[in-house]
């Protein structure tokens, strides 16, 4: 299948080889430090290194000499870390008084933002993102300029001066005259003219200022996104004003090919379900029957909890489709057919509560006194009368709180709104909770057609609870490749003791279990420092077992900094299982449900790539392009492991599940999971 990719990267060439630039040892605000490394040896016999800020730096402003001043001459071809920031100079020095906005980003790239005059308000500007980061070799073998669209922003339209009473701890970056700073770092000159100044509209402001949230668009983006990068480029890039500065390359964004463009094998899309082979859930699972279905006990007792005024709608329709099935517009097969799992409710064991506010004591009351058959399964299913969406964070939290009480009486649930039973298109979430009901009781809905193998792979995702203030970490172990998941567990994300205690369970278990450890196999949200890896690393040696640890680092965030476009598709996105490499250990993996020319994904499945890198205390292991395969591989298999949906995600649920579960944690009353919390899927 042919497919033509350019990535949102434009090559230059250096604008001059060699110049003198002024050089300063005492810092000065706004100045670029330079650490004398990045000058490749250029002070020798100009000054000593006992001269220098800290014994390593220098200061520049690009500018010519001053008072002081150590001129030196540099190459940019040889010291490219300096050139680097010599670009970055001259890029943000031509956007003044170009872009609207402007700001270093947190890497210290620029950004610069333009007011979008097609959306109006009188409430406040909104405002199209861009950033333009400088990098050097990374895809080509030389200087680089990455171009990403960074969405929008919203800027209030009343400025600090004219917002009267207001508590002001709720700024934080403001627009001062077309220079972004925040709140808190605000200059004297700034403060002198708070005229100027307009507020930043963050969702901590939009409640203040009347401002709806954003409605989550879930059309597909790659269009979106090609189209302004293209705007950008032809308005403020190619430009002969923008080419004398920096030289691009006359082809614009580049186009990988050869070795740096791979694609997963064909067969790594193949699912095996209980009757066959399929490559969609959303079509296979209802042809094709789950791969394993509930195991013993096979004795099911299904329950309602529900607000006494839903019973006679809501609850009696979701009743009526669970057991004979949906017969809207588009039927759906009743719950025996689909899953393999008879409906049986138990007679008189239903909960229900004539308030919202006494719903969790009412619950934790009828469960305490329930009588448990032996042999026998309970799942509840919570039709809840709250929205998701509701503002009030005290009826949000009923949720958790039933959650919680069924957890710690080992009884899985599924939670459904009661006005989305009425939808028409309820057909459609049907398949997603039938299918996460499934695997809360157990069974396998399907997995990936490869040959078993046992290997000790942890998963670490991450949660930013913004109520608790802090990050949650969870963490979750699998020991083969059918998905099957042991050990899930939660802590804050500083506590890297209580994630290596857990890893030495999980090992434990591993062995245990007659499987031999030649490797640990951690996907990790984010990089993993050498303070974080180093608990790991001791445990493995307390075991007796000094294995290598490879660290797949995979961006929970979905990677809008890099991207790659399929010119050659109308919908621009590249094939499911597509490999771009971006650096040296880089990788950009799309995770999608374009298998195939005739595949027609919905809006929902134009995921944007994952990047992921990799690390390995053995370095020589992630030097082979054999083993970095097979990893990527590994990745693309678990992301194909969902099964609170049937549609595929992009992220592998190795970072998935410990973040659903890293989600819903910190609003427990317990700070501990119950056994029966790290051993199944819960919180699908």
């Amino acid at each position: 299948m042919q497919q033509t990719l350019q990535l949102n990267i434009i090559p230059f060439t250096a604008p001059l080889q060699e110049a003198e630039f002024a050089f300063y040892t005492t810092k000065h605000e706004g100045y670029c430090p330079i650490h004398k490394d990045d000058l490749n040896g250029a002070i020798e016999g100009i000054i000593d290194e006992s001269e220098l800020h800290y014994g390593n730096w220098l200061y520049t402003d690009f500018l010519p000499a001053k008072e002081d001043a150590i001129v030196i001459t540099v190459n940019l071809t040889d010291c490219k870390y300096f050139a680097q920031h010599y670009y970055r100079h001259i890029i943000r020095n031509h956007f003044k008084g170009v872009a609207d906005i402007m700001r270093k980003n947190f890497t210290n790239e620029i950004e610069v933002w333009f007011h979008n005059t097609k959306s109006t308000s009188t409430k406040f500007k909104m405002y199209n993102q861009f950033t333009l980061k400088v990098q050097h070799s990374r895809v080509t073998d030389g200087p680089e300029l990455v171009l990403s669209y960074d969405g929008t922003t919203k800027v209030y339209n009343k400025s600090i001066a004219e917002i009267q009473n207001f508590q002001t701890e709720n700024y934080n970056w403001i627009n001062c005259n077309g220079e972004l700073n925040r709140w808190k770092y605000l200059t004297d000159e700034q403060k002198l003219n708070h005229e100027k100044n307009y507020p930043v509209v963050s969702n901590k402001l939009k409640p203040h200022f009347d401002i709806a949230f954003d409605i989550p668009d879930f059309k597909n983006r790659y269009p979106k996104y090609f189209t302004n990068l293209k705007e950008f480029y032809d308005k403020y890039l190619n430009t002969e004003v923008f080419r004398a500065i920096l030289p691009l390359a006359a082809e614009g964004f580049y186009k990988p090919n050869g070795l740096s463009v791979q694609r997963i094998n064909g067969t790594s899309n193949e699912l095996q379900f209980g009757n066959g082979v399929g490559i969609e859930p959303k079509k296979d699972l209802r042809r094709l029957k789950p791969y394993k279905p509930v195991p013993p006990p096979n004795n099911v007792k299904f329950f309602f909890i529900y607000h006494k005024p839903d019973r006679e709608l809501a609850v009696t329709e979701i009743y009526k489709i669970f057991k004979d099935g949906y017969n809207g517009k588009y039927p759906f097969p009743r719950m025996e057919e689909f899953i393999s799992q008879p409906f049986e409710i138990e007679k008189e064991t239903s909960i229900s509560f004539d308030t919202i506010d006494e719903a969790v004591s009412v619950v934790q009351k009828a469960i305490k006194n329930k009588d448990k058959l032996p042999d026998t399964k309970y799942f509840a299913i919570y039709i809840s009368p709250i929205a998701k969406w509701d503002k009030d964070p005290k009826r949000l939290s009923i949720y958790h709180r039933i959650k919680e009480i069924l957890l710690y009486e080992g009884i899985s649930s599924q939670v459904i709104y009661k006005d989305n039973i009425f939808k028409e298109a309820f057909n459609l979430f049907l398949p997603n909770i039938e299918t996460a009901i499934l695997a809360k009781l157990g069974g396998v809905p399907w997995r990936l057609k490869r040959d078993t193998t046992n290997e000790l792979i942890v998963g670490v995702g991450a949660f930013n609870s913004i109520t608790r203030k802090t990050k949650y970490v969870g963490s979750a172990f699998c020991f083969n490749n059918e998905g099957i998941f042991k050990g899930f567990d939660c802590f804050g994300a500083m506590d890297t003791d209580s994630l290596a205690g857990s890893i030495r369970e999980a090992v434990g278990k591993f062995i245990a279990s007659n499987y031999k450890a030649t490797r640990l196999i951690i996907h990790f949200y984010k990089d993993l420092s050498k303070k974080e890896l180093k608990p790991i690393i001791d445990t493995l040696h307390a075991l007796g077992l000094p294995i290598p640890v490879i660290v797949v680092t995979i961006n929970k965030t979905e990677s809008k900094e890099l991207l790659a476009f399929d010119t050659d598709n109308e919908k621009l996105m590249p094939y499911s299982g597509t490999i771009v490499k971006v650096a040296s250990k880089e990788y950009l993996l799309f995770n999608n449900t374009r298998y195939e020319a005739t595949s027609a994904p919905t809006d929902r499945e134009h995921h944007f790539p994952v990047k992921i890198s990799f690390f390995s205390s053995q370095a020589e292991l992630v030097e082979d392009p054999a083993t970095i395969n097979q990893l990527i591989d590994q990745v693309y298999q678990f992301s194909r492991m969902y099964w609170k949906s049937v549609s595929q995600q992009n992220l592998p649920v190795t970072i998935k599940y410990p973040e659903m579960v890293a989600e819903i944690f910190p609003y427990f009353s317990q700070n501990k999971l119950p056994d029966f919390g790290k051993e199944s899927l819960w919180f699908l």
